[in-house]
């Protein structure tokens, strides 16, 4: 993976600069429909036949990504990455780029582990706790792990917090064996 990291970095902090000079939604909208179009094995294997031209490999792309024509600068980016040979390294451009936006506008994107649904107004409940316990604004997803058994693990970046009864099971029994 540091490999891509690695090649995703240049691309991911160009789109950065030029995000900042025009809308950056937008083109973080497209640079994420580009990147699930890359992640597609049969788009990548079309983009490695020897066959295929890179204006067909472009032309693709941009027709699955987009019902419109895509900005200067996401037509730039695709065009240079299948220039490159680096179509594969797309969905890690697009992470990055997502990932040095939230960096600058000081968002980040947390992961709510749960054992059990969360409706909307605990999940509001959460965030601002967590927005005061991390001090940063939160955008989260919640994905529900029955292991758990209960309570929650949230996972922001390289940061956990986990209040699990399956944490504090694993707590009590490092104590007991120590």
């Amino acid at each position: 993976m540091a490999e891509l990291a690695t090649l995703a970095r240049p691309y991911a902090e160009a789109l950065l600069q030029v995000a900042l000079n025009g809308n950056a939604q937008q083109l973080s909208a497209e640079v994420d429909a580009l990147a699930a179009v890359a992640s597609d094995a049969q788009m990548r294997q079309f983009a490695d036949d020897p066959k295929a031209r890179d204006q067909q490999v472009f032309d693709v792309v941009q027709s699955v990504a987009q019902k419109e024509p895509l900005s200067a600068p996401a037509a730039n980016l695709l065009r240079t990455v299948i220039d490159n040979g680096r179509l594969s390294v797309l969905p890690e451009i697009a992470a990055q780029f997502r990932a040095l936006l939230n960096a600058r506008s000081g968002v980040s994107y947390a992961t709510v582990y749960s054992a059990f649904d969360i409706d909307a107004a605990q999940l509001g409940e959460v965030l601002n706790t967590l927005e005061k316990r991390f001090g940063r604004k939160l955008n989260a997803t919640v994905q529900i792990d029955a292991s758990l058994i209960g309570g929650i693990r949230v996972v922001v970046g390289d940061e956990v917090l986990d209040t699990s009864v399956k944490a504090r099971l694993e707590q009590m029994k490092a104590a007991l064996t120590a």
